[in-house]
Formats: C-alpha cells, sequence, structure tokens
C-alpha cells in the first residue's frame, strides 16, 4: 500500500477568508507510474487531467509547481491548482491540492510571487507571504450569456506554500466587459517599486501595475496588430533578460503547425510599456506539443539563470491521446539565452543541466556513411548529445530514425528542398485518435554549415530535440506499441555524413 495524497476537499462557501481543508486518502497502487506510454522522467500526474503549468517559483531550496488539474476525470473539467515541489526540477514530490473551485468559480492559470516586503500585509515582515493570483472562471456566469465571466483573485500562504488562503476581498481585478480576461503573471519591477501584471486579454496582452497586489491600474496594451492572432491569447510571461526584455504569448489555435503554439517578442520594457525590437513572429518551439508554458519566478540571483517549464501536449488532440489513468506530462526544465544573431536577438532553450544527474552508462558513437546505426537494442531513455558532419561542402539532407522491434519509427531530419527541420510520426505507433495528429511538423532554418550539434530527449513516449545549442527546438509526443530502443542516421547526399558524440541511458524519476 502506498501511501498517496489526493486531497479531497471540504469548502465552507460561507467562510471567509476561504481555507482549504484537505483530506488524506490512501490508495492501492502497486505498478507506481508503470503504464504503457507515462513518461518516465517528465512531470506527470499521478492520475488524471492536467493542462498548463501555473505558479512556477522558488522557495527556500524547493521549486515548485503548480498546474491546472481536474481530479476527477481524465478529460478537462472544473480547473483546480495541483502542486508538487522538487529541489532539483528533475525528480518530483506530489503534494496535495493548493487551490479548488469556490463560489467565485473555477481556477485559472495564474503565477505566484515572494512578497519579501509585506506589500499585501497578508504577511508579516519576519514570515512575508507567498501570493498566488489566478483568474477566476465563473461557469454559471458563463453558461447565461454573459462576457465578464473571467476576474483576477489571489490566495496567500504562510507555510512555504503547503497551505492556502483565499483574501476575502476577491475580485482583486474585475472583468471590465471582455469575453477572455485571464492568466495573470506578476513579478516586482524594482526601478517603479511596483508590481506588474501581464494579462492575456483577448487577441492581445494589457499590462496593470499595483503596490500592494490588491490594487490594480492599467498601464498599457500590446499586439493588436503584433504576432499570431489566429486563436485566442493566452499565459504570457514578461521576462527580464539582461538589458533586454521578453515577452511570450501562448495562442490557440493559431500555432505554426497547427493548433497550440507558444510566440515571443523581444524587446523594451519602461514599467509601462513594451516596445519590440522587430514585427517578427517568433516561436519558442516549432514541435506541436509545446504550450503555455512559463517561467520560475524567485530563482536566487547567483544561479542567474531564467528557467522554464512548458505543457507537453496540443488542444487538437490533448483529451483523445491514448492513455487512461492520467493524461498529458510537462516538458523538461529548459534554461532559456538570448542569442545575438544578425544584429537582432533570439531566444534559445536547452534541457536545464539537473537533467543530466539521470545519466548512467552510455554509448560512444563515431560513425559515417550513408546510413549508420547509432543505437540497436539499446536505451529506453535516452539523452544523445551528438554532433552530425558533412564530408561534403554542406550537410544538406539528414534523417534521425527512432525506431523498436515492431518497426514503429519516428523521422527526425534537414530537408534542404523545403529548407526546414522536420519531425514525422505517422508511423511511430497509434495515430488514430485524431487526424491532426499526424503530418510533417516543419520548422524553417537556414543550414549552410558542414556540422549541426544536437540534443535529443527520448522518453518512451515523447521527444525534444535542440538543434545547435538550442536555436531551434521540436518537441513532439507519440505513442508506439513498443518503447523505441534504437536509432540509426540516414542520408540520400552523394557525401557521406558522420556522427560522434554519446548516447547516455537516462534514470527513471518515478520508481525510486
Amino acid at each position: 500500500m502506498k501511501r498517496i495524497v489526493l486531497g479531497l476537499c471540504v469548502i465552507a462557501a460561507a467562510c471567509a477568508p476561504k481555507k482549504e481543508e484537505q483530506v488524506v486518502v490512501e490508495v492501492e497502487n502497486t505498478a507506481y507510474y508503470g503504464e504503457q506510454h507515462r513518461l518516465q522522467f517528465h512531470f506527470s500526474p499521478e492520475a488524471h487531467w492536467m493542462n498548463d503549468p501555473n505558479g512556477m517559483f522558488y522557495y527556500e531550496g524547493e521549486y515548485h509547481l503548480f498546474y491546472q488539474y481536474y481530479p476527477d476525470s481524465t478529460v478537462w473539467g472544473p480547473m483546480h491548482w495541483g502542486h508538487a515541489v522538487s529541489t532539483d526540477m528533475v525528480i518530483w514530490e506530489h503534494l496535495p491540492v493548493a487551490l479548488y473551485p469556490d463560489d467565485l468559480g473555477y481556477i485559472f492559470s495564474g503565477s505566484v510571487v515572494v512578497d519579501k516586503n509585506n506589500t499585501s500585509g497578508l504577511g508579516t515582515a519576519e514570515n512575508p507571504p507567498l501570493v498566488a493570483i489566478f483568474t477566476y472562471h465563473q461557469p454559471e456566469m458563463e453558461k447565461a450569456g454573459k462576457i465578464d465571466y473571467q476576474y483576477q483573485g489571489i490566495a496567500y500562504s504562510t507555510d512555504k506554500g503547503r497551505t492556502w488562503t483565499k483574501y476575502e476581498n476577491n475580485p482583486v481585478l474585475p472583468n471590465p466587459g471582455i469575453k477572455d480576461f485571464r492568466d495573470p503573471k506578476v513579478f516586482w519591477y524594482e526601478e517603479g517599486q511596483k508590481w506588474v501584471m501581464s494579462l492575456a486579454v483577448l487577441d492581445h496582452i494589457t499590462f496593470y501595475s499595483s503596490p500592494d497586489l490588491k490594487s490594480w491600474t492599467k498601464e498599457s496594451d500590446f499586439g493588436f496588430e503584433l504576432g499570431g492572432h489566429g486563436g485566442v491569447w493566452e499565459c504570457p510571461d514578461l521576462i527580464r533578460m539582461g538589458d533586454k526584455w521578453v515577452l511570450l504569448v501562448s495562442i490557440n489555435p493559431g500555432g505554426p503547425n497547427g493548433g497550440s503554439a507558444t510566440q515571443y517578442f523581444i524587446g523594451d520594457f519602461d514599467g509601462k510599456t513594451f516596445t519590440p525590437q522587430d514585427q517578427e513572429t517568433r516561436w519558442i518551439d516549432m514541435g506541436r506539443d509545446n504550450y503555455a508554458g512559463v517561467t520560475w519566478s524567485n530563482v536566487p540571483e547567483e544561479d542567474g539563470r531564467i528557467l522554464f517549464l512548458g505543457w507537453m501536449s496540443n488542444w487538437n488532440y490533448a483529451q483523445v491521446v491514448p492513455t487512461e489513468k492520467w493524461r498529458s506530462a510537462m516538458t523538461v526544465a529548459r534554461t532559456f539565452e538570448l542569442k545575438a544573431m544578425e544584429g537582432k536577438h533570439i531566444l534559445a532553450s536547452y534541457p536545464v543541466k539537473e537533467l543530466e544527474k539521470l545519466r548512467g552508462e552510455s554509448i560512444a558513437v563515431n560513425a559515417s556513411g550513408s546510413s549508420m546505426d547509432l543505437m540497436k537494442d539499446g536505451y529506453q531513455l535516452a539523452d544523445m548529445d551528438l554532433t552530425i558532419t558533412s564530408e561534403g561542402e554542406a550537410l544538406g539532407d539528414f534523417e534521425l530514425q527512432l525506431y523498436n522491434d515492431q518497426n514503429d519509427t519516428l523521422k527526425f531530419g534537414y530537408s534542404a528542398e523545403r529548407g526546414a527541420f522536420y519531425i514525422n510520426r505517422d508511423t511511430a505507433g497509434n495515430n488514430d485518435f485524431s487526424e491532426e495528429f499526424n503530418g510533417d511538423q516543419l520548422a524553417p532554418y537556414d543550414l549552410d554549415a558542414k556540422e549541426m550539434p544536437l540534443r535529443v530527449l527520448m522518453d518512451v513516449g515523447s521527444v525534444e530535440i535542440f538543434v545547435n545549442g538550442g536555436e531551434l527546438v521540436m518537441t513532439s509526443l507519440y505513442f508506439p506499441e513498443s518503447p523505441f530502443t534504437n536509432a540509426r542516421l540516414v542520408t540520400k547526399n552523394p557525401q557521406p555524413i558522420k556522427a560522434e558524440g554519446n548516447i547516455y541511458k537516462l534514470k527513471g524519476i518515478w520508481n525510486r
């Protein structure tokens, strides 16, 4: 018998402030995280539905992850905030549900800040509060045909995030009469001595400011005529990176390969207005399965990293993928870095260094030709750190194939004719649950070099590929009959290509 905290909730609707009461339930769990397709080094809930990461922050040695969660089904329903903690963003401990729906509505996405100066007055100088800022979604108002059914509330914790009390005067930011008004991401703007909120408002971002997290003033709007507008804007995140600012905005639908995706803008922010460096639309991940990602707040200055996590799925098919006990996982935690290219900047991302603690034995790769085995009946969980080199003028076409003994095959490669990297999972296993799951995922790229570094993270049902130090990233799910244990590299170029590097076996994070 494994003791699992399900966190059943009893809510006293008349009580103010609202305090969540939790019940610990014992459940039988003899095959912990051993189901088919259960990812082994990515975070997923023990059971039921999960989507957006929420409220991520670092505090006193712990990385906190909250997430959109429905504890009664494997499809989307009344949203809660699930909760987990980690000391390294790799190994996770499940905690009870943090926030439950109440009479004000479901608990949609948002953020958490460490109110170090107790500006909110919800803690003390000696014990400053953690404050969650989130969207309430009132379903009865929505059913009644009203449009102001989303508004912002707060909750606070003074015990390292273990329990949360909802503010008695919620909502703190009422709806001004806009249908989609959600997903607040908040940070402290030191120069102005104020909190700044990025809020998704239908098809643009509105910035608000506050001295105390309880009263908010509109500052400016961004994005009416910039970026992708094929769907609703969601889950913004405004991040300072050196002397630049990066604004993340998720959109669904309207992604470059269909369905959900996250765009970003690089520019300047003066405490009131965000000004982009150019008019281009860029995407943090060109695969179909990285959405609604945001960054951790309160990362120590001595660490210095910008740390990111995304939801590894796509609204086109998230609710019908062939898993039974649970649905959805997160990407691996990633580090953001700004890179200067041709007088502009791009946002690169790559796995956090902590992931390397999962590495075990390895296969040394040093092979060349037009077709070469990199791994044969090898590892189900792998971290491939490779450099692909042409023995001719330029690298040109090549394809990395991951496959199993049943001939399920995932293909990743570069097509010079299309000027793009691609992922194709049409033959990678079960894909009959959605027509939108199939077809090439394309990532335009000008490849004129003789060599290309690749980092490939292979789990039993997902691949994350980082090209040239994370300048291009592609994330994709798949559902093979059995895990892939083989890898080969092929090319149709007249000149052979060479692969060098290491393939590391990874340990799973659950069976410990």
